[in-house]
């Protein structure tokens, strides 16, 4: 027997979010400093480095394929709920998301930020998670399954066993990432894993060190550095 569409069920809800961000226009990711409200986000890239060259190809001549990066910006106060239904359509939650992504990709080592363009969806705040978590779902972005750290925030400072995520690795150079500790994990483990993703769909990580290298850092309680 045929299951009836039910256009609330979470995948249908998911999916339509899906719909409207993929419909809407691809810009450079340093046009984004007049974008208002929160919502869901997709990040291209389009440049030249060899590891990312399986992302880069499908991105190619205006394609705009492979997201490198999925994520969301919750707006101002989100996190701790709230119903006002005009929420997500104010404040600068996604203009400075986008901002935070830019530095990091104008700092990160090989990057370029004319390599990287966007699409954005302005979304009620209570589906923001489920449109990231499809579209992660669907595209399996890179710098969300294989290389982590790209969202990492400003961690203030941290213990010394605290360090480098596997991004900062491939892309040194954030401002923020002296307060860490060296990742005593290889660029070349880390393109390793790049390159069993790319022939295989399988996210394979390089083992973890039990210590970081790093300075001794203030005891503080660690918060949310990736959104």
């Amino acid at each position: 027997m045929t299951k009836p569409y039910n256009p609330l069920e979470k995948v249908n809800l998911a999916e339509s979010i899906t719909r409207e961000i993929l419909d809407s226009d691809v810009k450079q990711l340093d046009e984004a400093g007049r974008l208002a409200g929160a919502g869901v986000y997709v990040i291209y890239y389009t440049g030249k480095l060899e590891f990312y060259a399986p992302v880069a190809s499908k991105n190619a001549r205006g394609a705009f394929e492979q997201p490198i990066y999925i994520g969301k910006a919750i707006p101002k106060g989100g996190r701790k709920g709230g119903l006002s239904e005009d929420a997500a359509a104010k404040g600068t939650a996604l203009r400075d998301r986008l901002g935070q992504h830019l530095t990091s990709v104008s700092e990160g080592k090989g990057l370029k930020a004319k390599d990287f363009f966007y699409r954005c969806l302005v979304v009620d705040d209570i589906w923001i998670p489920l449109g990231e978590n499809m579209l992660i779902e669907r595209f399996r972005p890179v710098w969300n399954l294989v290389i982590d750290g790209f969202g990492n925030k400003d961690p203030g400072r941290r213990r010394k066993d605290q360090y480098r995520s596997p991004w900062d690795v491939l892309h040194p150079g954030r401002s923020f990432t002296h307060k860490l500790g060296v990742n005593p994990t290889s660029v070349e483990a880390f393109i390793e894993s790049l390159n069993t993703f790319f022939t295989s769909g399988k996210v394979v990580k390089p083992k973890k060190s039990a210590r970081a290298n790093g300075e001794p850092q203030s005891d503080v309680a660690d918060s949310d550095a990736e959104a």
